[in-house]
């Protein structure tokens, strides 16, 4: 059996006198590893359901947010874990680098963590009826804050010292600041337009100065996408809002309906009555703000009719329903005018033929004779 032995291989007696005791760690971390995911996958599941039943709806949005990254926190600890006890045993050159690497793991998982917990409590906030305007400016600048934060410890985990690249920052912010002007210009602007809130998503808006009109979609800290009436999407960079007029028709309390009518002249006796009534009629229309100025006068004499103005408010600022108000007010005012026994006017000429000169009178006579 001995001389069996001594027969065999070279690779075989490395293989068998090499130290197994790493392997065993490993297996050990490994299973401490896939232990740890099971128990926060049941520990999870026991948050949710008490989460579900609790009447404070923040622990649903933090266990939501922390649910993925907690995952990745275990595999990223015990990954790098085996890979320490595996280049403690072969690659010792390797070996510093593995904590390096945890470290930046933990910091951008952290990160991550806390980048979805900002995302979830934007999009609670405004399913309960926030400002979604202010909701997301809050939220972009604390994704830029947590942003700078971590990007300060990475760079410490690097070896690259902070207080030189704050020296190094102020020169570089100084020549990209000369270079992206407009882009600063658009940034500024978009602070702007979230702190004065001269609108905010959903609003329609316009503008005299520009040809821009439609309703607001999603204000960035570049461009503020507009989707016009037609349907199309308009991207209008943010820094134009600070030097133009904006209109903001959603915010109007009422909307105006202001028409003027005209009567034919032979009505004239008629014209007071209808005023009268007219006025009445609005005074006491369910859709017409009482509180709102009420104007029903006779205001000039044209060519061919004696006009009067109507002028006051619906209650509804709505597009649509608006148009129906006045269609119904406008029909009722035209079954005032018949009912009085009036018309409307319209153009006419009146030629008086007793009024021609005698001897264009005897002329035209002659050619008719002939």
């Amino acid at each position: 059996m001995s001389d069996f032995v001594f027969t065999l291989p070279d690779w075989w007696h490395d293989l068998v006198s090499q130290n197994y005791d790493w392997f065993w760690d490993v297996s050990i971390a490994l299973t401490i590893m896939v232990v740890a995911a099971f128990v926060w996958r049941i520990v999870r599941k026991r948050l949710a359901r008490l989460a579900a039943h609790s009447n404070n709806q923040w622990d649903d949005v933090l266990l939501n947010a922390i649910a993925v990254p907690v995952n990745w926190i275990i595999i990223a600890i015990g990954a790098t874990w085996v890979a320490d006890i595996t280049t403690r045993n072969f690659q010792l050159d390797v070996m510093t680098s593995v904590p390096v690497v945890r470290q930046l793991s933990l910091i951008i998982l952290v990160a991550w963590g806390i980048w979805r917990l900002i995302n979830q409590v934007e999009q609670r906030q405004i399913v309960r009826g926030a400002d979604p305007t202010t909701i997301q400016l809050v939220g972009k600048l604390a994704k830029v804050a947590v942003t700078i934060l971590i990007m300060m410890p990475v760079f410490q985990s690097l070896g690259i010292t902070i207080s030189g690249l704050l020296a190094f920052g102020g020169v570089g912010g100084l020549v990209v600041g000369l270079a992206a002007k407009d882009l600063l210009a658009n940034f500024f602007g978009s602070i702007v337009v979230y702190m004065d809130r001269p609108f905010k998503v959903g609003d329609w808006i316009r503008s005299p100065d520009r040809n821009i009109e439609g309703t607001v979609e999603h204000i960035g800290f570049r461009v503020t996408c507009i989707r016009t009436f037609d349907k199309r999407p308009l991207y209008v960079p943010n820094s134009v809002f600070t030097s133009i007029a904006v209109e903001n028709p959603s915010r109007m309390l009422n909307r105006r309906i202001y028409e003027t009518i005209g009567l034919r002249y032979q009505d004239s006796h008629l014209l007071d009555n209808v005023l009268h009534k007219i006025d009445t009629m609005l005074r006491a229309h369910p859709d017409i703000d009482t509180d709102q100025m009420i104007m029903v006068n006779f205001n000039s004499f044209g060519a061919s009719s004696l006009d009067f103005f109507v002028y006051c408010f619906t209650k509804t600022t709505d597009w649509s329903t608006y148009h129906k108000v006045k269609q119904a007010v406008m029909l009722e005012m035209i079954r005032i005018i018949h009912a009085e026994g009036a018309d409307c006017a319209f153009p006419t000429r009146t030629l008086h033929l007793e009024s021609m000169p005698p001897a264009a009178m005897a002329n035209d006579g002659a050619a008719s004779r002939v």
